[in-house]
């Protein structure tokens, strides 16, 4: 098809004149008619006439390329384009780069993510770096893109890539350690990249990371997240760690920012941790002037305080205390 033939209606283009478009069929009293664009309506009623005619050639493929243009997220469009693809025995490689400008343009479209895995997943591990710098730049346009994230876990998973992982997650979390995103991503590498050794051969290390992110930033809960994550189905190594609780005190002696630090002492000594008396006294002079009279137990004065510092969640610190054991 020539540039001029292109830029012509369906209706005047001598190559489609074998064609009788099919129209939308609304009915014969459609309550709200939708006022479609003429383009959109002349491209969508030859499709429709390809579609029903099953016909799998060049013309229908550049067919598909109009109406996905015209409307990014209808799902049979995107169907019968690989079908034409698949017959056709197009070049996948070119496919990507068509979907690049696409994805760019529809960063959350899911019928976009699940055309691009199909056609990774064809073209296998080859692929797999492009893949993974393709997720890297959406993210860097939106960092919490979650198709993003979900199929570069996927490119990961299924073709490779996993050697520069665990730095990449720390590129993110430098320059912004509040992306909770990355730590996510992190997580996902620690405990399941093939070349780690998996989450006990890593915890160590990363403890260490994620202490050092909670004493930069105490306010931002997705390290103290990650940190309790280290220690899945292993609460007895999580209370028995000195590098958990002493954290915890670290942030509660400073007395500024200390939400998630009280918040994971209780979860402490709700598992069994024994608190010392330096740990008494580090809540203690927490306590706002204001606040209920002194406990003796630590997790309810914990309870008590918090309830004055996070009032978003005053209800659910209420409940905390209820579901105390009867000594902790």
């Amino acid at each position: 098809m020539d540039a001029e033939e292109h830029k012509l209606p369906l209706s005047q283009n001598p190559e489609w004149a074998d064609v009788t478009p099919i129209p939308q069929d609304d009915g014969p009293n459609p309550v709200v008619p939708i006022a479609y664009k003429p383009e959109f309506i002349e491209t969508m009623d030859y499709f429709r006439a390809v579609y029903k005619a099953n016909e799998f050639s060049p013309r229908a493929l550049q067919l598909t390329h109009q109406a996905i243009l015209l409307n990014p997220g209808n799902y049979t469009v995107w169907h019968f384009r690989r079908l034409i693809l698949d017959a056709l025995g197009i070049d996948l490689n070119e496919e990507l780069e068509f979907m690049s400008g696409i994805s760019e343009n529809n960063p959350k479209n899911y019928q976009i993510w699940h055309h691009r895995r199909w056609i990774a997943e064809k073209l296998g591990t080859d692929v797999a770096s492009k893949e993974l710098d393709f997720t890297k730049r959406m993210l860097f346009l939106d960092a919490k893109n979650y198709h993003a994230w979900s199929y570069r876990q996927w490119v990961l998973q299924a073709l490779g890539g996993w050697e520069n992982e665990l730095s990449y997650c720390h590129q993110l979390l430098e320059e912004d350690v509040f992306n909770n995103s990355a730590w996510n991503q992190r997580y996902f590498v620690v405990t399941g990249s093939p070349l780690l050794g998996g989450l006990e051969a890593m915890r160590e290390s990363e403890v260490k990371y994620t202490v050092e992110a909670i004493l930069r930033s105490p306010e931002n809960e997705s390290p103290w997240r990650y940190l309790r994550g280290l220690y899945k189905n292993d609460p007895k190594s999580w209370i028995s760690d000195p590098q958990v609780s002493s954290v915890c005190l670290k942030v509660l002696s400073a007395k500024a920012n200390h939400v998630f630090a009280l918040s994971t002492l209780l979860d402490l000594l709700s598992h069994g941790f024994q608190a010392n008396q330096e740990f008494k006294d580090a809540v203690d002079s927490l306590r706002p002037s204001s606040s209920d009279p002194p406990d003796s137990d630590l997790a309810k004065a914990i309870c008590s305080i918090l309830r004055h510092v996070d009032p978003m969640r005053v209800n659910y610190w209420t409940w905390r205390e209820n579901k105390l054991p009867l000594s902790v």
